[in-house]
């Protein structure tokens, strides 16, 4: 694949057991905090589903990563909170949002408390204690307050409206978290690659509690839970791994294909809202010899780039194949702001791309990256021009009409069959699609680049085929500096204001 995989994708259904469930006993239930709060606060507590799981250690991993099953319940008035940056230079601000009787007030956490957009830091602490009660690892977790939640109650919202992870992105710019009242969510992130404990098979004692300064902020019982952890050898490393985004929560506004190509004219309606798509900088930034290894001896520059829609309108693109044509005519269409058809545009082709790793329908001249010198003046372009539109990265659902449930995330649900006659590709507001060039023809051939500083140039929307409300942040560099020699090429990244994301 060259599509990004996001760490939010966990290994739960093969590491634990646990779930979130009403047992014999009946519904799980949980003590109100003592804090005293004023109506609409959200009263928040730690439970665990289950007194024990099993982990497996898989071949060929550093250790085993840890959902014990706990969870924060929810209860008094939503959990909800609203992450922001005014730019790259500036730092991650905060704030909690309470909803009370009719007023919404938000209050601002600590300064510094949160740093990026994947959750609250070090929310909890777990220690692990072998048989004999020695203590033999211990470890901090993030909490994501949109991770895996469930209801609790039978008469809590049926569904949220809160997203369904938090992001992992380094270029987001806006994040929404929430917990509905009634609902818990996962306190822990499951697989994630730095959180891994190197326990060996056996049987453990996993305590684990919410740090002081969260328990202080949001009023929370300073209860521990205990959970049995049995360690297991895995024989089959990656058995069951996604290898792609699922989409598991309900959709915004519906935008279903058209059953056939749009007939009359062609019009792009005057005052209708359009998508704005925005350019992110490059990261994910490595040298590679290339993912298969079918260029024995080259050296190339690999990296990861995201386009995403500020909006206030989906980009949606629809693809209509004549029998017999190797490619489809690809169609823009427009909404008002109830969502009605209100008009379209030709807007290039579709072509389908049998490559491993590909195979689906790609539109052409979504996105352009090119390496550029110390001038700026082009010295390489990527092989990659053409894209499967999918929402796979949230990069700000605090902007107008951002969708906290986009349908289309992962390729499997956006991009159609060979045999397809008809395909329609989706980039919702508030969302990006990230792809990693990794393949020869894609990523850069550095091999005989001699030393220097370089940038990688993302373009959105390159021949501007497609409409949008503005064209001026279609355009991101990132600087590079390559040293080395050919066979041993080396990239240093320098900082994009305070992200420092190789």
């Amino acid at each position: 694949m060259t599509r990004h995989q996001p760490s939010a994708l966990t290994r739960s259904a093969l590491i634990a057991t646990a779930a979130l469930a009403v047992g014999a006993a009946g519904a799980v239930t949980a003590p109100v905090a003592t804090a005293a709060t004023q109506p609409g606060t959200p009263k928040l507590n730690l439970i665990a589903a289950t007194s024990a799981v099993t982990v497996d250690r898989w071949e060929g991993e550093s250790g085993v990563y840890l959902d014990l099953g706990t969870y924060v319940t929810v209860d008094g008035g939503p959990l909800e909170f609203r992450v922001k940056r005014k730019s790259y230079n500036d730092p991650v601000i905060a704030s909690q949002i309470i909803h009370s009787g009719g007023r919404t007030v938000s209050k601002s956490l600590p300064k510094g408390l949160v740093k990026d957009f994947s959750g609250l830091p070090g929310f909890l602490r777990i220690s692990v204690s072998d048989q004999s009660g020695k203590k033999v690892a211990e470890t901090k977790q993030t909490f994501c307050p949109n991770n895996r939640a469930g209801r609790i109650r039978p008469d809590a919202p049926g569904t949220s409206k809160y997203p369904e992870s938090c992001s992992d992105n380094p270029f987001t710019l806006g994040g929404v978290w929430g917990v509905e009242k009634g609902w818990a969510a996962a306190a822990s992130p499951g697989f994630a690659s730095n959180e891994a404990l190197d326990l060996q098979p056996g049987v453990y004692t996993a305590k684990v509690s919410v740090a002081k300064k969260y328990r202080d902020l949001f009023g929370m019982s300073a209860k521990s839970q205990s959970v049995k952890v049995t360690v297991r050898q895995g024989s089959d490393e990656g058995e069951g791994v996604a290898a792609g985004r699922h989409s598991t929560g309900a959709a915004g506004m519906s935008l279903k294909p058209a059953a056939q190509r749009p007939t009359g004219s062609a019009a792009v309606p005057a005052g209708a809202p359009k998508p704005d798509l925005r350019a992110l900088p490059a990261y994910g930034i490595d040298i590679s010899d290339g993912e298969d290894g079918d260029a024995p001896g080259k050296d190339y520059l690999a990296f990861s780039a995201t386009v995403w829609n500020g909006g206030p309108s989906p980009l949606v693109v629809d693809g209509f194949r004549s029998p017999g044509k190797k490619k489809m005519d690809a169609y823009q269409y427009f909404y008002d702001a109830n969502g009605k058809q209100v008009g379209y545009t030709p807007t290039g082709t579709m072509e389908w791309d049998p490559r491993e790793g590909h195979q689906h329908w790609h539109f052409s001249d979504f996105a352009s990256y090119r390496l550029l010198g110390a001038d700026k003046k082009e010295i390489v372009r990527s092989g990659k021009e053409a894209f499967c539109l999918a929402n796979t990265d949230a990069i700000d659902y605090t902007v107008k009409n951002a969708n906290w449930h986009p349908n289309n995330t992962d390729l499997s649900t956006a991009c159609g069959e060979e045999t397809s006659v008809s395909v329609r590709e989706v980039l919702d507001v508030g969302n990006g699609d990230t792809y990693s060039q990794s393949r020869p023809g894609q990523s850069f051939d550095v091999t005989n680049l001699p030393n220097g500083t370089y940038y990688i140039q993302v373009i959105a929307n390159p021949d501007n085929r497609l409409k949008e409300q503005s064209t001026t942040n279609n355009v991101t560099y990132r600087k590079v500096v390559l040293g080395g020699t050919p066979g041993a090429r080396t990239v240093t990244v320098p900082k994009y204001g305070r992200v420092d994301a190789p």
